[in-house]
């Protein structure tokens, strides 16, 4: 098997298992009880939350554990508008977010809040001119994802941020695709969200970081959990095992890092770790199949390595994605979030493509699991694929 999903989901490392069985086995106290048993719990709680502190440069205290990104996305866009609603109803964000964060703004416009949704270029790109155009005094919220989720895209939200404060506007970005590949410590967002089984680590687990002084209402009353931000026993498992995925991923964090860096620097610098077996996949399939359209930007300094989003023209992108899954080969046609509903990939839409382009894209997701051996056998079924299709579709 080879398994180029990873932006829907990543298998758990073993390590976060074996960290999560204990808290099932030996720690299971609840983390409210005032026993031994439960102040066990509690400790490995605290621990996990410092591990997810680090990996945005935060005080443990500003983390508060859910249950994944769609949550987070849900009790940030929403209880930060109802926050701030006497000072404003303007919420801008941009067309390729996470439906958690697009469903979440359709729900406040049917409340009377005004949604400004920003353009994107070829490259999946926000012009930072327009977000200036559109705040005005009634806005209260910019929300710009990381890193993004169909095409790897790396955003700009370091800029976005100062230009959201320059305005005393609170400024929240969606992580989930980005932590573990570009560092999140100096982002200057008031809030931000991850997901653990993106990262190698359990599903059913998140958290959001709130920036201390930023007020944000709970949409889950009710124990006083999590400092009554979010009220419910805690997945004492999950989150353990979402802190133990956080500190592993600090290596594939620096070694992505470093490669960006040095690429910047110069593009021709040797490639290692995860960016070069995404180059080397990317340059294997443009050798290959003929006709092609590359939806990621190409540059490892300018999409995250874990994302190659490929149109290959004149196919189905479903009839690809079956066609290597009978190979033993793991890959998707957009996000997973949205697999489930009908209509084009909003995010390929906006960024300008034809419905013959996005009929035919596949997205190939990497882990630091995949090797380049692995990308050799990918480029040669793929390219049958592409061919066997196009040769069939000839006859229609």
């Amino acid at each position: 098997m080879i398994y180029l999903d990873n932006s829907s989901t990543t298998r758990q490392a073993d390590e976060v298992t074996e960290s999560m069985l204990r808290a099932m086995r030996e720690d299971f106290g609840n983390p409210s009880s005032l026993h031994q048993l439960g102040l066990d719990a509690e400790n490995m709680v605290t621990e996990a939350r410092k591990e997810i502190a680090a990996a945005f440069g935060a005080s443990p205290e500003e983390i508060v554990f859910n249950s994944g990104g769609t949550e987070g996305d849900n009790t940030v866009l929403q209880g930060a508008a109802y926050a701030g609603r006497r000072t404003g109803n303007r919420i801008i964000t941009t067309k390729v977010e996470h439906p958690a964060v697009l469903e979440s703004c359709e729900r406040l416009a049917r409340e009377g809040f005004e949604i400004v949704y920003l353009n994107v270029d070829d490259r999946c790109m926000p012009d930072l001119n327009e977000l200036r155009d559109a705040i005005n005094e009634e806005t209260l919220l910019v929300s710009m994802m990381a890193v993004n989720n169909e095409v790897g895209t790396i955003l700009p939200i370091r800029e976005a941020a100062e230009i959201a404060h320059e305005h005393k506007v609170w400024f929240h970005t969606d992580a989930v695709q980005a932590l573990g590949k570009i560092p999140l410590q100096h982002t200057g967002a008031d809030m931000i969200t991850v997901s653990g089984h993106k990262i190698h680590g359990p599903k059913g687990i998140g958290a959001v970081y709130v920036r201390k002084g930023v007020r944000v209402l709970p949409l889950i009353v009710g124990g006083g959990q999590e400092k009554a931000q979010r009220s419910g026993t805690e997945n004492v498992p999950g989150i353990v095992g979402l802190g133990r995925a956080a500190a592993l991923m600090q290596e594939e964090l620096a070694e992505c890092t470093r490669m960006r860096e040095a690429y910047q620097k110069d593009p021709g610098a040797k490639l290692t770790g995860m960016t070069a077996v995404r180059q080397y996949l990317l340059a294997g399939l443009k050798d290959q199949i003929k006709d092609i359209r590359v939806n990621s930007p190409e540059s490892p300094a300018e999409s995250a390595a874990s994302v190659l989003n490929i149109s290959f023209l004149g196919t189905r992108g479903e009839v690809i994605l079956h066609t290597l899954e009978a190979d033993g080969i793991y890959v998707s046609t957009g996000s997973a979030c949205s697999a489930h509903k009908k209509g084009r990939s909003h995010v390929l839409t906006a960024m300008g493509l034809s419905d013959r382009e996005i009929e035919g894209a596949v997205r190939f997701s990497l882990s630091r699991y995949n090797t380049i051996e692995e990308m050799d056998v990918v480029i040669d079924r793929t390219a049958q694929a592409v061919r066997r299709f196009r040769r069939l579709g000839s006859f229609r």
